[in-house]
C-alpha cells in the first residue's frame, strides 16, 4: 500500500502562510511523483501540483500558481507544499498521493494506493 501520511495543515488568517509536510513509513518516496491534492467543502477533490521523483520538475493549477510551491527532500522521505498568500478559497482537505502516471506538463496525476486522512486547512478572518 502506497499510503502517505499528511501533516501541517491549521487554521490561518487571509493572507497567511502554511507548510504542509507528506511522508511515508512503509516506503521509500524517492522512487516516485508525488502530487498534492485537496477537496474542499461540497466540491470534488482536485489536482494542484505535482513534483518529479527527482525534484527537478514541478507543475501547479492556476489556482495556486505563484503562490503554492511543492518541494521535496528524498533524504527524510518527505514531499511538502509551501503555501504562501492563502485566500478563503484555499480552505479544504490537503492529500498527497504517489502517482500511478506521471506526465511532467500536468499539475495532476492519477493517484496510486489509499487516501490518507488528509490533514485539514482553514483560511478565515
Amino acid at each position: 500500500q502506497l499510503q502517505l501520511v499528511e501533516s501541517g495543515g491549521g487554521l490561518v488568517q487571509p493572507g497567511g502562510s502554511l507548510r504542509l509536510s507528506c511522508s511515508a513509513s512503509e516506503f521509500t518516496l524517492e522512487r516516485y511523483a508525488i502530487g498534492w491534492f485537496r477537496q474542499a467543502p461540497g466540491k470534488e477533490r482536485e489536482g494542484i501540483s505535482t513534483i518529479s521523483n527527482s525534484g527537478d520538475r514541478t507543475k501547479y493549477a492556476d489556482s495556486v500558481n505563484g503562490r503554492f510551491t511543492i518541494s521535496r527532500d528524498n533524504q527524510k522521505n518527505s514531499v511538502y507544499l509551501q503555501m504562501t498568500s492563502l485566500k478563503p478559497e484555499d480552505t479544504a482537505v490537503y492529500y498527497c498521493a504517489v502517482c500511478k502516471s506521471y506526465y511532467s506538463g500536468s499539475y495532476t496525476c492519477p493517484p496510486q494506493g489509499a487516501w490518507g486522512q488528509g490533514t485539514q486547512v482553514t483560511v478565515s478572518s
